[in-house]
């Protein structure tokens, strides 16, 4: 979490999941660039670049926007708003979410110890139900190894690799669709 927010500062989580900041504090733009300025100022919101939820009056900051699913059906998704709120969830310690180019969404989930299916599956429901449809998990699978540095799933800096854990488990993710 990065805490409250301050007072003067209006913000909010863009549908994709990007983090908006509007307020004095945000910048005017950059030194003589209008171009970057404008696609990163729009309307008086500073568009961050990073991915974000809201819990409990907190902004926690989940990853950055560059990693983005387009569904089949050309939806724009962000995959890090779904796993940080799903890593929130007791019962789930690590995910990975998936469905670039397919028509919905998949996720693999490494349980919490003493963990069963259907306490996963309550915990997926509950995420899905602050979520659209399509950005709803409709299969996950649960798998026995962590992402760790060591075993070159995640970066030194904590962040999944993504197209690693892909490579890794590929005939698991084709077989959930």
């Amino acid at each position: 979490s990065v805490g409250e927010i301050f007072k003067g500062v209006d913000i909010k989580i863009n549908d994709d999941g990007e983090i908006l900041i509007k307020g004095d504090l945000v910048m005017q733009g950059y030194w003589q660039l209008s171009e970057e300025t404008a696609k990163t100022i729009q309307d008086g919101w500073l568009y961050t670049g990073d991915i974000g939820i809201f819990k409990d009056r907190h902004l926690y900051i989940t990853d950055r926007k560059k990693d983005i699913i387009v569904t089949s059906g050309g939806d724009n998704i962000a995959p890090q708003k779904l796993e940080g709120l799903l890593n929130l969830e007791s019962s789930i310690a690590q995910s990975y979410v998936y469905g670039d180019g397919r028509p919905y969404l998949i996720a693999l989930i490494v349980a919490s110890e003493n963990v069963d299916d259907v306490m996963i599956k309550q915990a997926i429901d509950n995420v899905n139900e602050q979520n659209s449809i399509t950005e709803r998990i409709r299969h996950f699978q649960i798998i026995d190894k962590a992402f760790t540095i060591d075993n070159g799933l995640m970066t030194p800096s904590y962040k999944i690799k993504r197209f690693a854990i892909y490579e890794e488990y590929q005939d698991i993710i084709n077989n959930l669709y």
